[in-house]
Order: structure tokens, then sequence, then C-alpha cells
């Protein structure tokens, strides 16, 4: 374990953007990242898989990279398994895990890109599923006085793409480690998007968790970038939630705006559908802009600033606020 010195934080997050850290140091326990937080006087940041912030600038302080891993099977029965995983895991590998062992419940989230500690600090969700439905635990470490709590689930406050790390305790814990409960008897949910298409395709009529889990990655595939080729950090806002007025009033001008009815009454329009009507799908300003497949995802191609994709942001914003009265909301952390 050791602590460098103004190191470049490009190659720690999937947008590729190239500033620096003042110090920068990996963990692998409990016991590294004490030791650490001890004698640490600087502003903190922890980076688990880096796929889920904009970096705008430099950090005057101390990154710390979450490389806890491990998964072990806590329980297991006929029915389910009860698994804890170190937060440094990468989700997508946690999934295939899953699936090798055909363990039911994450499928659906297939090719998510991060790792295993930021899924209940977003609640990641794709495909009419949440990470929330299977977490039971968060186990995570108090950046003040270094005691571990284990927060139960309804502890975690989650919601559409938040929970309590994102709200009330945030930057006060450093997850450490997430406990899934995983069921043995698939319950599948092919309803959502394109999965039912992506399997009729292919002629799958009756399919098991592997073969829903490959149509998500085909579809993922098919409209959104790998972070490897192109720098991105997946959805950049979120779908926003709408009143029953608001949507009626919209499809008095756009009767095909998709739209999807929530439990509450209230109704989530597609984000990148809002953001595509406003002309920015594709488009290109230098060498950054908005994916061409898909208007949700803003894209690096090489040498862009953090700043200047924030700046993008903010403008599609704008636009979305003064053509359809919604404001659109940042799903990615702004750093």
């Amino acid at each position: 374990m050791k602590i460098q010195q103004s190191i470049s934080l490009k190659a720690y997050n999937t947008f590729g953007i190239d500033v620096k850290a003042q110090k920068f140091v990996e963990v692998t326990d409990q016991s590294q990242l004490k030791s650490i937080l001890e004698k640490n006087t600087l502003s903190l940041l922890i980076l688990g898989g880096g796929s889920n912030l904009l970096l705008t600038k430099d950090f005057d302080g101390l990154v710390i990279k979450n490389n806890i891993k491990g998964i072990d099977i806590v329980v297991e029965d006929n029915d389910s398994v009860t698994l804890k995983v170190g937060a440094g895991e990468n989700w997508h590998r946690f999934v295939m895990y899953c699936i090798d062992n055909n363990y039911c419940g994450v499928e659906n989230l297939s090719l998510i890109p991060g790792n295993v500690g930021a899924s209940p600090m977003q609640n990641i969700g794709a495909y009419g599923v949440e990470v929330k439905d299977v977490i039971t635990k968060v186990e995570a470490i108090n950046l003040k006085d270094f005691s571990v709590k284990e927060f139960e689930n309804q502890e975690c406050d989650f919601g559409y793409r938040t929970s309590v790390f994102k709200t009330s305790e945030k930057g006060n814990y450093f997850i450490s480690a997430v406990t899934f409960k995983l069921s043995k008897h698939p319950k599948l949910n092919t309803s959502y998007g394109a999965i039912d298409n992506e399997l009729k395709e292919k002629g799958i009529t009756n399919p098991n968790i592997k073969e829903v889990s490959d149509a998500v990655i085909a579809i993922r595939k098919n409209k959104l970038p790998d972070p490897a080729q192109i720098g991105n950090s997946g959805s950049f806002f979120k779908n926003p939630v709408v009143t029953e007025g608001v949507k009626n009033t919209i499809l008095q001008n756009f009767e095909n705006a998709p739209n999807y009815q929530q439990p509450d009454g209230s109704y989530k329009m597609a984000a990148g559908w809002l953001i595509e009507q406003c002309g920015w799908k594709g488009k290109m300003i230098g060498n950054y802009g908005v994916h061409d497949k898909q208007a949700l995802v803003l894209v690096n191609h090489g040498g862009a600033k953090g700043s200047e994709i924030f700046q993008l942001s903010e403008d599609i914003i704008s636009s979305v606020q003064q053509k359809f009265n919604i404001t659109l909301e940042r799903e990615v952390n702004i750093i």
C-alpha cells in the first residue's frame, strides 16, 4: 500500500478525463483504509469503477481507490443463496458469477459498468429491475470514527437511482461490502424494453437466466458505447417522473412520447427521447458530444475536458426545460 503523489485519474474514470489527484492510494481491506484515514487531513474522494462520475478539475486531496474483493456464501438452501460481495468487485463479473451458478435476480443488470460498491449507492437498474430488490445489507465504514455499520435494506432509503449514500449520508461512509439474496428459482422479467423481441429473434420462447443476460448484453452493446473505446459514463441523466397532467400535455403535441405509469400514479418519461426531440442526438462539439445511438449518453472521443461535458449537460437540461417544461436531473456525480 503506497500513497502516490500527483497522479493522473484518466485511467480511473470511464469518461477518460485527464485530471490529477494530489494524492492517490488503493486499499484492499478495512485495516488499510483505517490506517490511511487515521493519518489523513486532506479532502477525500472515494473511487470504485469510476463509471458514474464526471471529473471537472484536478482534485486537491486524497483519492482512495476501493479494491476490496471477495464473494462469500453467507447462507444457502434449496431455494436461495445469500452472498457477501466485496465493494471492489467488478459488477458485470459478479453478475456472470451469479449466472454461472444459476443464482437469479441480477441477470437484467448485465453489462452495467462500475463496481459492486456503487450498486446500492445508485440503486442501479435496467430493464424493469432495480438492485434494491436483491440487496439485504450494505456494510459501510464511517469515515470519521472508522466504525463499521451494516445498513439493512430499509435503512438504505432506496429510490430511483438514489439511496441514503447519495443524500443524508453522502460523503460519510466508505462502502466495503454488499450482501445479496438471490433465488435459485427463476422469475424472469423480460417484458421491459426490447428483451422479448431480442429473445424472439433468436427463437427462444422459454429462456433461462443466461439467455436473458445474453439478450440484455446484446441490446446494450447495440446502443451503448464501450467505455474502453469511447469515454462515457452510461446514462448521464435520470428518466424524469412527472404528473399525469404534464404527461398528457406532452402527448397532445407528441402522441408517441414514451411514458410508463408508476405505482403511485405518476409517469416516467424517457429522457433519451426528450433529448432527441431537442436535436441533440449525435451532435458533436469538437471531440465530445451526444452518442448517435442513445441520446442519454454523453461521450468523450478523447481529450475533452470535464468542464466542457458539464456545460454540454447544462445546455441539454436548458433545452429540454424550454421545450417540455421538464427539468432533467443528472445521474452522474459531478466532482
